[in-house]
């Protein structure tokens, strides 16, 4: 009973309000301008709430914005043109442009789309890592301090030769050390060996 008392009462209200609102003597509400009477650049929770956290405040800034019933004069007269452009068009013509304008957006979507498929993918492989780096430090520190390097002599690099030139010789550098071999030979034929790798003279080829 209490809801139907309610809702007759509402019923009523808005009935009374309706032959108010058409009676001839009442304005039109859209000739009426409205004017607020507080304005206040401070947080206000009510207007929050009633615009669900849309408007935080109610200022001389929002007021034109908020309580505009009617677009901009420039704006209106675009409208204006355009509606007069489109009623000039026959529905044949509309339809065809409208079937060309479908077209131009569905490429426009599927390039779009292209685009981030690539540089998605594009993404994925210049994340993707392609070396090893126990590897590069392996060889880092075997070119800086010769760690996992052998200081043997590489095969053929003990070729006999003429004896009884003392003087001339050669350093081998290992990774334990720096080692010097003696080694005979003229003065023009001297190969010095760097880490192991036997240099190329004339008439014998280096070996690695």
């Amino acid at each position: 009973p209490s809801v139907l008392d309610s809702f007759a009462l509402l019923s009523g209200q808005l009935n009374t309000l309706n032959k108010v609102l058409k009676h001839e003597k009442t304005p039109l509400l859209r000739n009426q301008v409205i004017i607020p009477l507080v304005l206040s650049p401070d947080r206000d929770e009510e207007i929050m709430r009633q615009t669900e956290g849309r408007v935080p405040v109610f200022s001389h800034e929002v007021v034109p914005d908020h309580l505009r019933t009617k677009p901009d004069p420039e704006v209106e007269e675009q409208e204006k043109q355009l509606i007069t452009d489109a009623a000039r068009i026959s529905p044949d013509a509309a339809q065809k442009q409208i079937q060309s304008l479908n077209k131009m957006c569905s490429n426009l979507l599927e390039k779009i789309s292209k685009e981030e498929r690539e540089s998605e993918s594009g993404g994925l492989r210049q994340n993707k890592q392609t070396f090893n780096p126990a590897d590069t430090n392996a060889l880092v520190a075997a070119v800086a301090f010769g760690k996992g390097l052998s200081n043997r002599r590489p095969p053929g690099s003990g070729a006999s030769v003429q004896s009884g030139q003392p003087g001339a010789g050669a350093i081998i550098a290992g990774a334990s050390g720096i080692q010097q071999v003696p080694m005979t030979g003229a003065p023009a034929q001297q190969q010095p060996m760097l880490a192991g790798v036997q240099m190329a003279s004339a008439g014998q080829p280096g070996k690695k």
